[in-house]
């Protein structure tokens, strides 16, 4: 498909998938240690020649249902621009208190320098002080960026440019706030939620915590990536010139396990009338919080606590049927499959939506619940019709990819839906 200027739209969760904006995992996912790997955010590091296998088999389905931005192609793009590059580029050096690499940067190639920028600066040790601090990097890869969901979300025309909970997660959202900001690729308006925050450190937002139900809907998760300064944030800039009513639902999340660092980790909509959750969480008794915010011409009217994320939408005219992430059948097997993202599903339309092979458990209560289970070869090869299908779950192998941590929502960000 050609790639016009995309005039941003999302007004759905499950709406048909127009456009999307990828990250193809590199070799920043290589650059650590096991020294490094928790301070990247990693469990354990990821053998990326499988990893990478596994993410084309998500992108060649995506290149078949939608136009595919690559977040690599919009930077180099934007780096040939010698203000947009000096802009950029001084934002990074001046939050990563890297100044003194600023002019080596500006004089690097836009391609060469789209590269370290992703995959990482080596320091120059030129003194004692450089060769004593022991890091190999000046600029820190982006081990997460594959994760493109994370830095930047789409809400209706918005582009939000989140404010990561991580400093090494800093840079992902400079460099998706210069994608938007130059006006080269997407049209619609911007909120930098770091700027209008005034870099607040009680505010933080990230992209997996958002879910767009419908027009008027929004759930929201709090947890240790989304604090509640930060969703008061979103609400008053998403809101503030909106008119009618607007619902905001707000799902309280576990500190840990880090399996439940995001909402989509515990609840994904599968289409109009179905959700993937987490039973021990979205469905039990916990301690965890569910909160209805009512708003009316952009300002709160009402806050109250509710029984449920299903139960408030329920009064709102959204009836969905819980899918069990691991089955009903035992509480082993939904803990081991939300742990590898079984509950984190992307979908391309109303119900047909992208998964992990592995999660067996989860696969064989969708297919009871009516979805056919294809892999993704038979969608790339074109041996499987999607516009003919019903409900379908298209299946990715999945041995390297979820241990980064998330699924095939998170490597997705979604730029419009019809």
């Amino acid at each position: 498909m050609e790639k016009n200027i995309v005039h941003l739209n999302v007004q759905s969760e499950t709406a048909k998938l127009e456009a999307v904006l990828l990250h193809y995992p590199g070799a920043e996912v290589e650059n650590m240690t096991p020294k490094n790997a928790q301070r990247a955010l990693y469990s354990d590091i990821l053998n990326l020649s499988i990893a990478q296998k596994e993410y084309e088999q998500l992108r060649g389905v995506l290149e078949n249902v939608s136009v595919v931005f690559e977040v690599s192609d919009l930077l180099e793009k934007i780096l040939e621009n010698e203000t947009s590059k000096f802009s950029l580029l001084k934002k990074i050096t001046e939050a990563e208190q890297t100044e003194t690499y600023l002019d080596c940067l500006l004089e690097m190639s836009a391609d060469t320098l789209a590269k370290h920028l992703i995959e990482g600066l080596p320091t120059r040790v030129n003194t004692l002080t450089d060769f004593m601090r022991d890091e190999y990097y000046a600029l820190q890869p982006l081990y997460n960026f594959y994760f493109t969901r994370d830095a930047s979300v789409v809400a209706g025309n918005n582009a939000v440019i989140c404010k990561m909970a991580s400093r090494v997660r800093l840079r992902e959202s400079l460099i998706m706030n210069a994608i938007f900001e130059s006006g080269l690729f997407f049209h619609g308006n911007r909120i930098d939620m770091t700027e209008i925050s005034n870099n607040n450190p009680e505010v933080k937002i990230e992209g997996g915590d958002v879910i767009i139900v419908r027009d008027d809907i929004l759930l929201v998760g709090n947890g240790a990536r989304t604090s509640t300064q930060g969703i008061d944030l979103l609400m008053k800039s998403l809101c503030a010139k909106s008119e009618g009513k607007r619902h905001v639902i707000v799902q309280q999340l576990p500190e840990s396990p880090e399996s439940f660092i995001h909402l989509d980790m515990v609840f994904t909509m599968l289409g109009a009338d179905k959700a993937m959750v987490y039973k021990p969480l979205m469905l039990n008794n916990t301690v965890y919080r569910t909160v209805h915010i009512q708003m009316e011409n952009g300002k709160v009217t009402k806050i109250s606590e509710v029984n449920g994320v299903l139960s408030a939408l329920r009064k709102l005219g959204v009836d969905l049927e819980p899918v069990i992430c691991g089955g009903k059948a035992d509480e082993w097997d939904q803990e081991r499959e939300q742990w590898h993202s079984g509950a984190n599903f992307f979908a391309i339309a109303p119900g047909k939506v992208i998964s992990y092979t592995r999660n067996v458990h989860t696969l064989e209560e969708l297919n009871k619940n009516g979805f056919e289970i294809v892999p993704a070869k038979k969608v790339i090869d074109k041996k499987y019709d999607l516009e003919k299908a019903g409900h379908c779950v298209i299946t990715l192998d999945g041995s390297e990819l979820p241990r980064g941590g998330g699924g095939p929502r998170c490597m997705t960000m979604p730029l419009l839906r019809s």
